[in-house]
């Protein structure tokens, strides 16, 4: 005899079966949306680099470039704030968000010094790579002095020009400048 109170055994493995047809779905939603979330966070780290530099340039290098993420942290001595935020200057390559970003540039040839001691660069280039590849990322980033903001399906570091276009991959839509 059934009691009516209760549930079978079928009713309770047909609600389990969907219950994990439906984790399922999510976590896979939630895996792209973290991936696309940290390809936003390189892209946004990338433009606030450029703003930095630039403001660097116009208040404090000499119209020069500063030569490292931790020059970028260094306060101006006008307004004893950092050109960048100290997540993005804690060392010359920060991890940030599942990216690794790095800086490089041109040294000057002539003897100069910025406002904060530093001695500045001609030009610069930075790139974002995912730390795991496919886990935190899928996209390459990459920028200069023209502050266009490039992405590639490969690796742009040592591939990414101090100026102009890299050799591979193309502008992003939107970026913001």
């Amino acid at each position: 005899m059934r009691d009516p109170r209760g549930f079978t055994l079928v009713e309770l493995l047909l609600v389990i079966a969907i219950v994990g047809i439906l984790a399922t779905i999510s976590i896979a939603n939630y895996q792209y949306a973290r991936l696309r979330g940290s390809e936003t966070a390189a892209v946004g780290a990338l433009s606030a680099i450029n703003q930095a530099q630039f403001t660097f340039m116009q208040t404090c290098g000499r119209q020069k470039f500063a030569p490292s993420l931790t020059s970028l942290g260094k306060p101006n001595p006008g307004t004893n704030v950092p050109f960048l935020s100290p997540d993005l200057t804690a060392a010359d390559q920060v991890d940030k968000s599942g990216y690794r970003i790095q800086m490089s540039g041109t040294a000057v040839l002539e003897p100069l010094q910025t406002c904060t001691g530093d001695t500045p660069v001609e030009s610069y280039q930075v790139t974002a790579d995912p730390i795991v590849e496919s886990a935190t990322g899928k996209k390459y980033y990459g920028t200069n002095v023209t502050l266009v903001i490039y992405e590639s399906a490969e690796t742009l570091t040592g591939k990414m020009p101090e100026t102009g276009a890299p050799p591979l991959g193309q502008e992003i839509a939107g970026a913001p400048r």
